[in-house]
């Protein structure tokens, strides 16, 4: 999750070194990726401007129509009935509110039959998403059991989970730089960085991706979202750098200092590339993942009902020219065992 950034630090941008070595199996001389510094790195003074808001309009509308139905607002009739549709069909949108209104009808019989049971699932969508309400609620309900409810599964309008991506072969195909081994080119290679992203971090990307098998513009654009290329950003839940990775992932793939710009980008990278082995090459579900972690992935059976995580997840696909597939490497994980079920479920 990105913060609000800091204002400009007075930082001067240092000549980021690029070094040469001799190649190990090869004549060809392998590039050595520049030394990436927090001195080194600029800092945004804004944010880019947000495409749309987190909640679309429309999900909003249903929400406001079904709170009016609820209560008998505005001098319309109450339908209670009629406001839970709403309120159901705005929480599968990751609408937070809707999902804590649909939770308290459900546990008080307001108008339709008490079901403790899907309400403790929405109240914890809603909790996880910050409805403080919620997490009393969910507190004295305890820990939502089974699968979730229809109200919380991802709409029929999203995409349907992919087949397999290609598989990226064992002898790796070179990527642009000589010397330099990665995926063979797709349609993310064509496509520019974004406009704002510092050229020393852009080259320093282009450089190290390959060795995650990765492709630049898929890393570049998670670190626009996650930080606007901010080294110091930190969030809320204490997401660092410009990866915004959390200490527990930062551990997970070994990063010793989060505040490092380098480590903090290798660190992104092998997350990157173990979701992509873990989701099998759907980036909607490796973003979904990167934003709200695997498990919320699991256990939504797709894009978790949450606004942002919905937001993020269309920002950065929208930012790769519609791309919603990357290749990767099975023998980095096995694949989740959710990935079934959700194809079978969208046929």
């Amino acid at each position: 999750m990105r913060s609000a950034v800091t204002p400009l630090l007075a930082r001067s941008l240092l000549v980021m070194a690029l070094g040469a070595s001799a190649a190990a199996a090869t004549t060809m001389p392998a590039l050595v990726p520049p030394v990436l510094t927090l001195e080194s790195l600029p800092r945004p003074a804004v944010p880019p401007a947000e495409r749309g808001p987190v909640v679309p309009s429309q999900v909003l509308r249903w929400r406001q129509e079904a709170q009016a139905l609820e209560h008998g607002d505005g001098g319309i009739a109450r339908d209670p009935v009629r406001a839970a549709q709403l309120y159901c069909r705005a929480a599968r949108y990751g609408d937070a509110e809707a999902q804590y209104s649909l939770a308290w009808m459900l546990t008080n019989s307001r108008g339709i039959e008490r079901d403790d049971a899907q309400a403790a699932h929405l109240f914890a969508a809603a909790a996880e998403q910050g409805i403080e309400q919620a997490k009393n609620m969910l507190a004295s309900m305890g820990t939502p059991r089974g699968d979730p409810p229809a109200c919380l599964r991802p709409p029929d309008t999203d995409p349907p989970p992919l087949a397999a991506a290609p598989v990226a072969p064992a002898a790796r195909a070179r990527l642009g730089q000589a010397g330099q081994p990665g995926l063979a080119p797709n349609a993310l290679a064509f496509l520019p960085p974004p406009a704002n992203a510092p050229e020393p971090i852009v080259r320093f990307v282009k450089l190290v991706a390959p060795d995650y098998q990765l492709q630049p513009q898929l890393v570049l654009a998670v670190m626009a979202t996650e930080s606007n290329f901010d080294p110091l950003a930190v969030s809320p839940k204490n997401a660092q750098g410009l990866m915004q990775l959390m200490p527990d992932t930062a551990s997970r793939f070994q990063v010793r200092k989060l505040t490092d710009p380098a480590q903090n980008i290798r660190g992104g990278m092998a997350y990157l590339r173990w979701l992509l082995a873990y989701f099998e090459g759907d980036l909607a579900l490796v973003l979904a993942a990167y934003n709200a972690g695997e498990r919320a992935v699991e256990r939504y059976r797709g894009v978790p009902p949450y606004a942002e995580t919905r937001h993020y997840v269309r920002r950065i696909i929208a930012s790769l020219g519609g791309v919603r597939s990357h290749p990767f490497d099975p023998k980095v994980t096995p694949p989740s065992d959710v990935l079934p079920l959700l194809r079978k479920a969208a046929r």
